[in-house]
C-alpha cells in the first residue's frame, strides 16, 4: 500500500512539472471516450443502451480528432480552445445525425476557462455555450426538442462551468492562506530578529558596564602597587587586595550577566538580582578605595521599578569609572539621586581638571597612569547611557560644567514603559550613610 501511494505521489509530481504531457495525455483519453461513445445507440429510453448498434461517420471522427487535439493547448490558450470545440460541436449538431458525442471536449474545455478566469467571465462564456450548444441541439436534432440528450447538453456544459468556478474559488483560497502563512512567518522572522538585535545590545551595555568599571580599577590599583612595591610594600598589598576584590566582583557580575544567554532548564542558572541603588555603597566603595573620593546623597524614597533601578546603578557606575579614568588627580566626585514628581533624577558631578577637554564620546589623550586603558576608548560609554535611558523613555545630557568638571544628569520616567514589575530589594532611596 505504501508502494503504490509513493508511485502516485511520484506520478502526480511529474505531471505536475510536465502539464503539456498531461493535456496531451487527457486529450487522447477524451478522444478514446467520444469515440467509443460514438458506437452506442441510446435507444428509445425502454431500454438500455446498445454497443455497436450504429458506427460513427468519418466527419465525425475527423470532428473528434481535432477537438481532441484542440485540449492539448487548453492551458496555453484556454478562449481559443473553447471557441474552436464550441463551433466544432455546434457544427456536428448541425449536419450529423444521430451526431457524435463532440461536446464532451467542450465540457473539458469549458471547465477549463472557469478554473482560470474570473466569476463573471464565467457567467457570461458558461451561459453563451449552454445556451447555443442547446439551442442546436434542440434545433437541428432529429429527436424532440425535450428530449434527454438535448437536456443532457445544457446539464454537461453547466456543470462544468460550476465545477470550474469551485476549482478556481478553492485555489484562491488556498493561496490566500497560504500568503497569509508565509506573512505572518516573515513577520515572526523580523520580529524575532528584532528582539535578538535589542538583547544583544542590552547584553553589550550590560557586559561594557560591568568590565570597563571593574578592569579600569584593577588597571589603577595595579598601577599603584607596581610603583610602591619596593617602598611601601604594605600600600602594595593592600592595592592588590583591592584589585583581588574588582576582580571578584567582575567576575561575580560577569556571571550573572553572561548567566542570561542560557536557554531555560540549563544547570546553574543565576539567581541573584541584577545590581541596583540597594548595592550603590558598595560601588562607591570601591571608588574610593582607587583614590577617588566621592559624595552621595540619595533621598529615602519610595522604591523605584527594577528597569529603573538598574539603570541608573549602571549610569553612576559608568560615570564615576570615566570620572576615575580621565578626570585627573585630585578630582572629586558627587552623586545624587533625587525623586520628582514622576521622575528619579541622577547627577554625577565631577570637578577634574582634565574635565574641559572631554566631549561626549571622547577621550584625552593624555591622563594619570593607567587612563586611557579602560574600555570605554571608543565612546561606548556615553552612547551606552544615552541608549540605556532612552529605552525607558528618559533624556540624559552629558558635557563640561562651567568654570571646570564634567556633568552626567539623567532623567527616568518612575513609571517606566517597560512593564517590568517592580524587583524586591531594589529602591530608589537606599538610605546610604556617609
Amino acid at each position: 500500500m505504501t508502494t503504490l501511494s509513493t508511485g502516485f505521489a511520484r506520478a502526480r509530481r511529474w505531471l505536475r512539472e510536465h502539464p503539456l504531457a498531461f493535456d496531451a495525455a487527457l486529450a487522447f483519453c477524451t478522444l478514446v471516450a467520444m469515440i467509443c461513445s460514438s458506437f452506442t445507440d441510446p435507444g428509445d429510453g425502454h431500454g438500455p443502451p446498445a454497443f455497436g448498434a450504429r458506427t460513427p461517420e468519418l466527419f465525425s471522427v475527423l470532428l473528434m480528432t481535432l477537438t481532441a487535439a484542440a485540449l492539448v493547448l487548453r492551458r496555453r490558450r484556454p478562449m481559443q480552445v473553447l471557441a474552436v470545440t464550441a463551433a466544432l460541436a455546434a457544427v456536428e449538431y448541425v449536419l450529423m445525425d444521430p451526431p457524435a458525442p463532440v461536446v464532451m471536449s467542450t465540457v473539458i474545455a469549458l471547465y477549463t476557462v472557469a478554473s482560470r478566469t474570473d466569476r463573471p467571465t464565467t457567467w457570461r462564456v458558461g451561459l453563451l455555450t449552454m445556451g447555443g450548444l442547446t439551442a442546436a441541439a434542440m434545433v437541428f436534432g432529429s429527436t424532440p426538442w425535450y428530449s434527454q440528450e438535448n437536456f443532457g447538453v445544457f446539464a454537461w456544459t453547466g456543470l462544468a462551468s460550476a465545477a470550474g468556478d469551485a476549482v478556481r474559488s478553492r485555489r484562491a483560497f488556498v493561496d490566500a492562506i497560504r500568503e497569509r502563512a508565509e506573512r505572518a512567518e516573515r513577520t515572526r522572522e523580523e520580529e524575532a530578529r528584532r528582539r535578538v538585535a535589542e538583547e544583544r545590545l542590552r547584553i553589550a551595555r550590560d557586559l561594557h558596564d560591568v568590565v570597563a568599571h571593574h578592569i579600569a580599577l584593577v588597571n589603577v590599583q595595579a598601577g599603584v602597587a607596581a610603583h610602591v612595591m619596593d617602598k611601601r610594600p604594605d600600600q602594595a598589598k593592600e592595592a592588590l587586595a583591592h584589585v583581588r576584590d574588582a576582580s571578584r566582583s567582575a567576575l561575580n557580575e560577569l556571571r550573572v550577566t553572561v548567566g542570561l544567554l542560557r536557554q531555560q532548564g540549563d544547570p546553574e542558572a543565576p539567581t541573584e538580582p541584577a545590581p541596583g541603588l540597594a548595592v550603590l555603597g558598595e560601588l562607591v566603595t570601591t571608588f574610593r578605595n582607587a583614590g577617588l573620593p566621592v559624595e552621595v546623597a540619595c533621598a529615602d524614597r519610595d522604591r523605584l521599578p527594577a528597569a529603573v533601578d538598574l539603570a541608573a546603578y549602571r549610569v553612576i557606575q559608568e560615570a564615576l569609572t570615566n570620572v576615575r579614568k580621565h578626570a585627573g588627580a585630585g578630582a572629586r566626585a558627587e552623586v545624587s539621586v533625587v525623586r520628582v514628581g514622576t521622575t528619579a533624577e541622577v547627577t554625577v558631578l565631577d570637578n577634574g581638571r582634565g574635565s574641559a577637554g572631554r566631549r561626549p564620546g571622547t577621550e584625552p589623550a593624555d591622563g594619570p597612569p593607567g587612563d586611557g586603558d579602560g574600555l570605554d576608548s571608543g565612546g561606548h560609554g556615553l552612547v551606552g547611557m544615552r541608549e540605556r535611558v532612552t529605552a525607558l523613555g528618559g533624556a540624559l545630557t552629558a558635557g563640561p560644567r562651567y568654570g571646570g568638571g564634567f556633568r552626567v544628569h539623567a532623567i527616568l520616567p518612575v513609571e517606566a514603559r517597560t512593564g517590568e514589575p517592580e524587583r524586591p530589594g531594589t529602591a530608589g532611596g537606599t538610605g546610604l550613610r556617609r
